[in-house]
């Protein structure tokens, strides 16, 4: 029997639409998805004989499951994979949602893995990794929330050809390989059209296993490291912050300030009530010159979701920034902490004498100083 084709851009409610595809899932049918790469067959990893009907639309490849597990976003990964590096976690939070699939060790005794049916973890490992994806289509998204238990996607198809990019393609390959695909949700043309890139991590770092839309240059990117200071305005004591890490990672990295980049540092600095565009005081100016630095160029910006999501380490100038940011932005709760690692509050030198702005550096740099030797082999490694 031909599987129900329903086209999401003609539906007068998207919801019922999800309702639908959730229903399907639920009672261990397989259903069809678009993704913003490709389009996915998912089935509700709670039901072996459902994953089972999978595993005829998947390729097999060498050292890796034959079926990927899509979660809800980035926070789920450590659930599945308590050891992920810390470049990992990195990547996964800000390639997520997104085109790129994760491949990453499952030998942890509490990852979840070890809950799912034996049939369902059979399919779900191979060479003892998980393959990970959160796609960025909402309609999949959507219907994950509503479910209950995790979801296995056969993606590809086949590995010699390009991945199914509208619902006419997936049918075609669905009825060719005779896969009881209940439902396909149409959504036109897939909006990227390529592969997502897979890549696996290891304590050594990561590569790319599959070549797809995003480049391993912009994933070497993504990987960084990245700080940011956060002060009230960001024209004093965070700019100083910023300009006075470059230079203290820069001495231990080997390089210039201006390439810490290159060696995988990014550094910012934000206010959590800045308005965009701002110089950097004067006083800062004229501080962090004496120092070797420069904020001639700077330009404050507000903290934003973001800016706080994208960071691996906030630090703030005093206790209050802190609980404003944990405030705001409760998720970052792990990754936030203040500058002193006594949490002591740094000095306001706003509108004082250039004395109060060099006591003020003075404090931010032996603070620095104190906190790059706590980051060891996270940075310098």
């Amino acid at each position: 029997m031909p599987p129900l084709v329903i086209d999401l851009r003609r539906s007068d409610d998207a919801r019922d639409v999800v309702h639908r595809a959730v229903q399907a899932l639920a009672e261990g049918r397989a259903v069809a998805f678009p993704t913003e790469t490709d389009y996915v067959v998912a089935a509700s990893a709670r039901h072996g004989a459902a994953v089972e009907r999978l595993v005829g639309l998947a390729p097999e490849w060498p050292e890796e499951p034959r079926l990927s597990l899509a979660l809800k976003s980035a926070e789920e990964a450590l659930d599945w994979a308590p050891r992920l590096t810390p470049l990992g976690q990195r990547l996964s939070r800000r390639c997520w949602p997104g085109p790129v699939t994760i491949l990453v060790e499952d030998d942890h005794p509490d990852s979840l893995v070890h809950r799912l049916p034996e049939a369902v973890r059979r399919r779900l490992v191979g060479g003892g990794r998980l393959r990970l994806r959160v796609p960025g289509h909402p309609m999949l998204a959507d219907c994950m929330r509503m479910l209950a238990g995790p979801v296995a996607l056969a993606e590809s198809f086949d590995a010699t050809a390009v991945p199914p990019v509208t619902a006419a393609e997936v049918v075609d390959r669905c009825n060719a390989s005779r896969a009881a695909v209940s439902l396909v949700i149409d959504d036109g043309r897939a909006r990227y059209a390529q592969p997502a890139t897979a890549i696996a991590i290891d304590p050594a770092g990561f590569r790319v296993v599959r070549p797809g839309i995003v480049s391993e240059e912009t994933l070497r990117r993504l990987s960084s490291l990245m700080v940011l200071f956060v002060c009230t305005g960001n024209t004093c004591r965070s700019p100083m912050a910023e300009a006075l890490f470059r230079e203290l990672a820069a001495e231990r990295l080997g390089c210039r300030a201006d390439e810490i980049e290159r060696h995988g540092v990014v550094v910012a600095s934000a206010g959590i009530a800045a308005w965009g565009g701002g110089k950097a005081s004067t006083g800062a100016v004229e501080t962090i010159r004496d120092l070797g630095g420069d904020l001639s160029g700077h330009e404050s910006q507000p903290l934003t979701e973001n800016l706080a999501r994208q960071a691996d380490i906030i630090w703030t100038m005093t206790a209050a920034h802190r609980t404003t940011i944990l405030a705001q932005f409760p998720e970052v709760g792990g990754r936030v902490a203040m500058l002193s690692p006594d949490r002591h509050d740094v000095i306001d030198p706003i509108g004082g004498t250039l004395a109060t702005y060099r006591k003020c550096a003075e404090q931010i740099r032996a603070h620095l100083v104190a906190r790059l030797d706590t980051l060891g082999t996270t940075l310098f490694g």
